[in-house]
């Protein structure tokens, strides 16, 4: 490999190399400042600012050449900051579109915003409107037409939903800025997103997500409390006057941008009665608006009969009027209710999703879905178990029903959370699934999955002394083995395993743990198995919960271990003896796999797996005191097993801190916050010990 090879240039020089067109274009802008003295000295000051700015008094005087000489200026000083920041859209573009693609929107929209506002310009200055005479006066510099439709031009080159939402942001700044500050550049920026918007025409239409629509509606809502707040602070001088900084009364800035952020959290969640009050008040401030026009044109009605300056209040009308379209538009998307489950009525029960499993058969961890706490969805094909939570709606395991329709019913069931408001996602997903979730979806491995094959096993050989050992052992101290049913057993026996159970969990800092993890009211399932070990002396000494795993026919494949438990003091190989015999009896019985269930916050990471491995890392490191999720999967690598990787299904990064408050929630759902906190002072007593 040679020296100038671009795999061993510096990072700097190859993503220089990428943008020569901006870092040219940079360049010139900075050497005209220093030339100029710009940018220490304002350049409207100078006799050089009627040789190169642009306006309808250049074009008048025959400076025809101003469009091209103002675009690598700037006034004042202090806007070179914002100029050079502004070229970041444009290194965005060429970098990923090219050099001549961004030198060619960057000309466009510059040339075209300039000449354009010249001509609005012109034609609006024959109306005696006080801004439009005011525009026709100045002269004005900067390159930021360009820089805008690069930048307007470059969300092309991002994937949905990124590229809407930076559209969005643009549109929304370029209206905000003409309705309130009104000056060329932002005519300028007005004209050059539009020619990128009539060139690629990236807007949504009817195809864009449901989703998408409450998000924008979000957005939008939260962009007119920020130009209330924005205006208030700051004076203002567009196109429907002036006014100072405060002059609007504060309370009433304090009551509508509550009032506002509220409507906002409902719109994100599709509510109806947050459309419903957001298009009153739309129409409101807009028909209030309209009074105030009407009532400025009065001269007898006194100044301060409006309440303070009404100035603001004509753009801000502009903002809503543009809201009330939207909010009419996408009406569709607003119309969640607040309700326990998703999908129609009446939803189905646990029985019918054990009677889809029994069908068709599941996964290792289907079995859980007909726990307590389970909501479900019917789809066209199966059935959804999840949970809700924190506004999200959490999928357990694989859809059940034949494996043809798991494509449709995962479709379904995001259809159905969207339309809700919720956030939905898959956890400890397998494969299948995997694939059968759209394609723009993330996945972040959650746990490894254990399973033992059980056709030929017979613990012979160097790799299985450890399991045989105990099984010794257990024969000589007169341990007795019992695979049977909690229900079936004497009310004794039931007492043991209660007093054991409790023992465990009084141990915690944290309540039992649910939502993928047993208690012994689940293993009170007629289905479910118990595998007991007891002493010579009557005593149970620890048991395990075995969950079935129905195959395609309708018979027990296979068992997926869940509830482990041992009694202090007790016989010390207890749950090798326990998991090792009950190997044997299932291999004994035609089952094909035992699984070890899978320990979360285990998995193995690449060396390239970068942030994922790093969070699953330190998750492990806080929890390992806690619930021993680590030294369990050590424990279970004692029976060799393979492994299947489970999968969280979600749609994108920013779902993650819900997801992740919703899984808290779904696994520790009787947890106060005094016993996460107490947890956490055992953390921290542990760590530092």
């Amino acid at each position: 490999m040679t020296e100038g090879s671009p795999s061993r240039r510096h990072p700097l020089v190859r993503l220089a190399a990428r943008i020569p067109v901006t870092l040219v274009l940079v360049g010139v802008v900075l050497a005209c400042g220093v030339v100029s003295r710009g940018l220490w000295h304002p350049l409207s000051a100078s006799p050089l600012w009627d040789q190169v700015a642009y306006g309808l008094p250049a074009i008048a005087e025959g400076r025809w050449w101003t469009p091209v000489t103002g675009t690598f200026f700037s006034d004042p000083p202090w806007l070179y900051v914002v100029v050079i920041s502004g070229f970041a859209g444009v290194a965005y573009l060429e970098y990923h579109r090219g050099s001549r693609v961004a030198l060619g929107w960057f000309t466009a929209g510059q040339l075209v915003g300039v000449l354009c506002m010249l001509g609005f310009v012109a034609l609006i200055s024959q109306l005696s409107w006080p801004w439009a005479v005011a525009m026709a006066h100045s002269l004005d510099v900067g390159p930021s037409g360009g820089t805008m439709a690069c930048i307007a031009a470059s969300a092309t080159a991002m994937s949905s939903p990124w590229r809407e939402r930076v559209w969005f942001t643009v549109l929304g700044a370029c209206a905000v800025l003409l309705l309130f500050w009104g000056t060329p550049a932002d005519i300028v920026h007005a004209f050059a997103v539009l020619l990128v918007l009539a060139v690629q025409r990236p807007l949504p239409a009817r195809r864009s997500t449901m989703r998408e629509r409450r998000l924008l509606g979000f957005l939008a809502a939260l962009a007119i409390a920020t130009a209330q707040v924005l205006v208030f602070l700051s004076p203002t001088r567009g196109p429907f006057g002036s006014s100072a900084a405060g002059s609007a009364p504060l309370v009433n800035l304090v009551v509508d941008v509550l009032v506002i952020v509220l409507i906002a959290r409902g719109l994100r969640r599709g509510r109806r009665w947050a459309w419903l009050v957001a298009v009153v008040l739309a129409a409101v401030n807009i028909a209030w608006a309209a009074v105030v026009a009407v009532g400025l044109q009065i001269p007898s009605l006194p100044e301060d009969l409006f309440g303070g300056d009404p100035t603001p209040t004509l753009g801000e009308a502009g903002l809503w009027a543009i809201f009330l379209g939207y909010l009419v538009w996408a009406r569709a998307a607003f119309r969640a209710a607040r309700r326990g489950t998703i999908g129609s009525s009446p939803a189905p029960t646990a029985a019918d999703a054990a009677a889809l499993l029994k069908a068709h058969g599941g996964g290792t961890l289907s079995w859980m879905t007909t726990w307590k706490h389970m909501s479900y969805l019917r789809t066209e094909s199966g059935i959804v178990a999840y949970q809700r939570h924190a506004g999200v709606a959490i999928a357990l395991s694989d859809p059940l029903g034949p494996p043809e329709g798991r494509a449709q019913s995962v479709t379904e069931f995001i259809a159905a959370s969207e339309r809700d408001g919720l956030v939905p996602c898959l956890f400890s997903a397998g494969e299948q699934t995997r694939r059968a979730v759209p394609s723009t979806w993330r996945s972040l491995v959650v746990a490894d999955d254990t399973i033992v094959d059980l056709p030929g096993l017979n613990f012979r050989g160097n790799t299985w002394k450890p399991v045989r050992t105990s099984l010794n052992r257990a024969a000589r101290e007169g341990m007795t083995f019992r695979l049977t049913r909690l229900v079936d057993e004497p009310w004794g026996v039931q007492a043991q395993v209660r007093v054991i159970s409790q023992s465990w969990v009084g141990g915690k800092e944290l309540p039992e743990m649910g939502f993928t993890l047993g208690t012994l009211e689940e293993a009170r399932d007629p289905e479910v198995r118990l595998a007991l070990a007891v002493s010579p002396q009557g005593d149970v000494d620890g048991f395990l919960s075995w969950l079935p795993i129905y195959g395609a026919d309708g018979r027990v494949d296979g068992w997926t271990l869940d509830l482990m438990r041992r009694r202090e003091h007790g016989f010390v190989p207890v749950m090798e003896y326990l998991i090792g015999s009950s190997a044997l009896q299932f291999a004994a019985e035609g089952a094909r796999i035992m699984s070890l269930s899978g320990a979360p916050l285990t998995h193995q990471y690449p060396p390239d797996a970068g942030v994922i491995a790093a969070l699953s890392e330190r998750l492990a490191e806080t929890l390992e005191p806690v619930y021993g999720f680590r030294s369990l999967h050590r424990f279970k690598e004692k029976f060799h097993p393979r492994s299947e990787t489970l999968y969280l299904l979600f749609r994108e990064g920013s779902d993650l801190p819900r997801i992740g408050a919703g899984l808290v929630r779904a696994f520790l759902p009787d947890a106060s916050l005094r016993q996460f906190a107490d947890a956490g002072l055992e953390l921290v007593r542990r760590d530092g010990g």
